[in-house]
């Protein structure tokens, strides 16, 4: 073997290996060599976008799930490992616009090259089951999907409210949305009301709350779940009016209805507030332009709750007044910017008293603020909010009339009692999960397979003509969606009278793509959507990805799922049984600040940096051109604070393994890893420090193979790697890879250490290292197991025997004992493991620490504290 570690090569040729012999190909119902059917462990990281590079956050994630997979299969399970691309969407639009190239050739280019960058990380990945969800094959299925949906009434079409760009002639998604205008280009974004295609995800609402309990996910996934799901129980009721719209009737019946959970602060109303597209909004607005001139102010906003809780709260009064239900008295109807139109009735009571935001929009704008909840030893101001306000749980009702007294609980069930009295509202439960509108106005992605035809409607594309596919060869250009203009696509004839009619232009969300390729791995030849062996490896064991996807992507999995349940596709309700959410990628950012306060941002590898004598940074140049930088702190790796590290860079100069060892023993999975320039180069000097030992021990553990014997002298060896050997395994099944990493080291050093060790003992005990490393840097290890003859005794290390400990190893026949002379440490005692406590006392008296220290006077007493100290008291 080599004298010195050179990454390249060594890589090289166990990737060979693994190719010649198509590794990581896998079967259903596997046997193992005994005979009986393998358990099977379908392992999978969420698939990536092809944007054209990995980037540390991939390698991170996918190392995770290599590790888990090559542990598992040396410990002979059934394991699958599959990637695939979640291929469509707008980069590679926007990437098109910009290179004048079409989507499909950018995006195929990106799957190559990413594939390439993929193999030299060494993944165990079963590239026969690879999956593009800009394939065809792959996508018709979506559209199959979605036309069982139509059939039994979960998908359906309806008008909704959606931003749209003018320029761009597109439905843009909220984030897309800054300032009111595009993000691409500029323009003042309208809210329109367009035909839409929904997924009845509310349908499902009950059961995708309850069955959350039973999974094993972070509970704070488990917690953002449950509040987007957001089951509410309330009361809704209507404040009557007397408002009649331009067609002589009363609007909304003459009821303007709001949910709330807090009903008990009802007589604390002092005003309403409606969305902007409320009727009783533009009735008001019909005859006041400064208010029309708001509500379009409030219709360029977001719609996106998360927004409504940042952002500034304003609010115009309508000049329109409902009336009190219980009371009888006159309330204030107020356009809000914070209220959505999309979520209850797009009305709201405003109780300024008991809800932090009310306080503030009636602090603002000088609304009235009425004190109708009290907590006792609490003294209210309207001053200023304070959080027991709000508290339902102490607080009783006050300057309430009959409910005076009573707590939250007894006040709603009271106060629902006399409005359904009165016939005005009732109990109910609401959600805050909304219908799933699907409908994009975009190119790259799945065609919606609807026709448009003059005289029969909008028609279902026949089964037997799917998938619709998309033409592959378009570049948009940003003026609105080019299958509108293409007449190839757009031309076809109604499957139900046979007249010319026009495709369906909108393509799905590309939500849709991800929901179930993970089950289309499992059988991607399959001329279903699925079949038998989907049954096999599902439900997924282990689910990999970023707690970015905690919510949406989750979300819609878990709902398609249980659709393609009750169309009998699948036997299982849940499609991720265990989910592990990695920590973000971290390193330092700088930048400098131009005149007009712009931030210019500098890669870390472009800057000096100069610390003090504690190693803390207090001050850092560009070494371009000499001149200080900002210091901006440790940020997530991102394109936008230009902080990102190239693994390809990184595997050029240190090799795979160094990428894979330094990202799992730099945190735990679940942590977020902040880059360290000298942890990676403390990973390759691990790796060669590996090597050395294996070269310097070549001879002694290959002629230890021949017959070579285990001595006495091996004791303190065998007893430190078996009982490093413990703490890996247990480190391994509870997913904490850092911490294997430390065990490896561990051996490594014992091993170091144990200079006098026969052959026997090195090679029993390099043997276990090179196991227990093997699924973190399976590159070195490989070669290292070939090199040094344990592949002749044991095959191939991709399905070697996991080390099992030795109990025998770890049995101590000696013990070393601290060792006092009154109190004070002077040395230790070596006493044997069976020895009772007069046999210590007798050892340590007699020992010579002891008789150097009494200066020949006997022990007064002798302390013996089992397995740590003995004290001679003199």
């Amino acid at each position: 073997m080599q004298d010195k570690y050179l990454p390249a090569e060594v890589e090289e040729s166990a990737r060979q290996h693994w190719q010649a012999i198509d590794a990581y190909r896998v079967d259903e119902h596997a046997v193992g060599p005994d005979g009986k059917e393998k358990p099977k462990f379908y392992a999978c990281s969420m698939l990536p976008y092809p944007s054209g590079k990995l980037h540390m956050g991939h390698v991170r994630n996918y190392t995770i799930n290599d590790v888990m997979a090559r542990y598992l299969r040396m410990n002979g399970h059934n394991v699958l490992m599959p990637m695939g691309w979640d291929a469509f969407g707008m980069p590679a639009e926007n990437a098109a616009i910009n290179n004048r190239v079409a989507p499909a050739a950018w995006t195929y280019d990106n799957i190559a090259y990413m594939k390439k960058q993929m193999a030299s990380m060494g993944l165990a990945i079963d590239w026969s089951r690879e999956v593009a969800t800009c394939d065809p094959n792959y996508y018709r299925w979506n559209q199959w999907l979605f036309l069982k949906m139509l059939e039994k009434g979960i998908a359906y079409r309806k008008t909704g409210t959606v931003n749209w760009d003018p320029v761009d002639q597109t439905v843009l998604a909220n984030e897309q949305v800054i300032d009111g205008r595009g993000w691409r280009s500029g323009a003042v974004v309208e809210k329109r009301e367009i035909p839409m295609y929904y997924l009845g995800i509310t349908q499902y609402a009950e059961e995708l709350l309850g069955e959350l309990e039973g999974l094993g996910w972070p509970e704070r996934v488990k917690v953002m779940q449950q509040n987007w799901i957001g089951k509410s129980e309330g009361v809704r009721f209507a404040f009557p009016h007397a408002i009649v719209g331009d067609d002589g009737e009363l609007i909304g019946g003459g009821k303007l209805y709001v949910f709330t959970t807090r009903a008990d602060t009802i007589m604390g109303v002092t005003f309403c507030a409606v969305a902007a597209e409320h009727p009783l909004a533009t009735h008001a607005a019909s005859t006041n332009p400064e208010l029309a001139a708001f509500i379009d102010e409030c219709k360029r906003g977001s719609v996106m709750e998360a927004d409504m809780a940042t952002m500034e709260k304003k609010g115009m009064p309508t000049g329109l007044k409902v009336v009190h239900p219980l009371t009888g008295e006159p309330v204030d109807v107020w356009v809000g910017n914070y209220v959505l139109m999309t979520y209850g009735d797009g009305a709201v009571m405003g109780v300024p008293a008991h809800d932090e935001r009310d306080f503030a929009f009636a602090r603002k704008y000088g609304l009235p603020i009425k004190q109708v909840i009290d907590v006792k030893g609490q003294p209210f101001s309207t001053e200023a909010w304070q959080d027991w306000y709000a508290d339902k749980e102490h607080g009783r009702c006050i300057h309430s009339g009959h409910y005076d007294g009573l707590h939250h609980r007894a006040a709603v069930d009271a106060i629902a009692a006399d409005l359904a009295a009165k016939g005005l509202g009732e109990k109910k439960v609401t959600w805050r999960l909304r219908d799933w509108g699907i409908s994009r106005q975009r190119y790259w992605g799945t065609p919606i397979p609807l026709i448009h035809c003059d005289s029969c409607g909008v028609v279902p594309v026949p089964e037997k003509d799917l998938p619709v596919v998309l033409p592959e060869d378009l570049v948009p250009d940003g003026s609105g969606n080019p299958l509108a203009k293409d007449p190839r696509f757009l031309e076809c004839t109604c499957p139900s009278c046979g007249k010319p009619a026009r495709r369906e232009t909108d393509t799905m969300d590309t939500f849709i793509d991800s929901c179930w390729y993970y089950m289309r791995y499992t059988c991607p030849d399959a001329d279903t959507m699925v079949d038998a062996r989907n049954d096999y490896w599902m439900p997924m064991d282990q689910y990999i990805g970023g707690i970015e996807h905690a919510i949406l992507h989750l979300l819609y999995a878990r709902f398609w799922t249980k659709v393609m349940r009750d169309l009998g596709l699948v036997k299982f309700g849940e499609p991720f049984t265990n989910l592990l959410t990695q920590g973000m990628v971290l390193n330092e950012t700088y930048y400098r600040e131009d005149a007009n306060g712009k931030k210019h941002w500098f890669n870390p590898a472009d800057v000096d940096v100069r610390t003090d004598e504690r190693g803390r940074p207090v001050g850092a140049t560009l070494k371009a051109d000499g001149q200080p930088v900002e210091i901006g702190g440790v940020e997530k790796m991102s394109k936008s604070k230009n902080n990102g590290i190239d693994p390809q860079a990184l595997i050029d100069q240190y090799g795979a393994d160094t990428a894979r060892l330094f990202t799992m023993f730099a945190a735990p999975p679940e942590q977020q890893l902040e880059w360290s320039s000298s942890g990676v180069e403390g990973a390759s000097r691990f790796l060669r420090r590996v090597w050395a030992y294996g070269q310097a021990n070549a001879e002694a553990i290959r002629a230890a193979g021949a017959g070579g014997e285990t001595v006495d002298a091996d004791r303190a060896l065998r007893r430190d790697v078996h009982g490093v050997l413990r703490q890996a395994n247990y480190d391994y099944q509870r997913i904490q890879y850092n911490t294997v990493v430390s065990a490896a080291m561990k051996m490594l050093n014992a091993l170091e250490d144990a200079k006098s060790a026969s052959p026997a003992a090195r090679r029993e005990g390099f043997g276990i290292l090179l196991r227990v490393l093997y699924p973190v840097v399976p590159h070195i290890t490989h070669v290292l197991w070939q090199e040094l003859g344990y592949a002749a005794a044991h095959g191939d290390l991709l399905d070697a025997p996991w080390p099992q400990v030795d109990e025998a190893a770890l049995v101590q026949s000696e013990i070393e004992l601290v060792l006092q002379v009154n109190g004070k440490v002077r040395g230790s005692l070596t006493v044997p493991a069976d020895a009772d406590r007069a046999a210590i006392e007798a050892m340590a008296a007699a020992s010579e620490t002891v008789a150097k220290f009494a200066a020949g006077a006997a022990p007064k007493k002798i302390v013996v504290v089992p397995g740590r100290l003995v004290n001679v008291v003199i």
